[in-house]
């Protein structure tokens, strides 16, 4: 599946929900929750949680669970550009671009 054709079943999906309705304002929100939730993620990676609610996880569902919290976070990204009628492809394409312009001077580091 290419990310275009992801970012059109997801929209699908939104408004099969009446999700997609909200606005892009709407969806910003969720997308911080969601970087919060990434943000949890690594962290629980990187130095652990010390939470007595908590079970302990191990590496394989840690590295899941920031796996589906970075979905996530895409996501949103995608819903959001849709509302502005931006394909998720020309993201990409625009990310790639601005890299190389700006740094079209530099050598490779190693």
């Amino acid at each position: 599946m290419t990310i275009t054709e992801h970012q059109d079943w997801l929209v699908d999906f939104y408004q099969q929900r009446n999700w997609y309705q909200y606005s892009p304002f709407v969806h910003l929100n969720f997308l911080t929750e969601e970087t919060g939730e990434v943000s949890r993620a690594i962290r629980a990676i990187e130095i652990g949680r010390d939470h007595p609610g908590e079970k302990k996880a191990t590496p394989e569902e840690l590295r899941a669970n920031l796996k589906e919290e970075l979905a996530d976070a895409l996501d949103q990204v995608l819903v959001i550009s849709s509302l502005y009628d931006i394909d998720a492809q020309d993201l990409l394409q625009a990310s790639e671009q601005k890299l190389k312009q700006r740094f079209k001077d530099d050598r490779p580091r190693r």
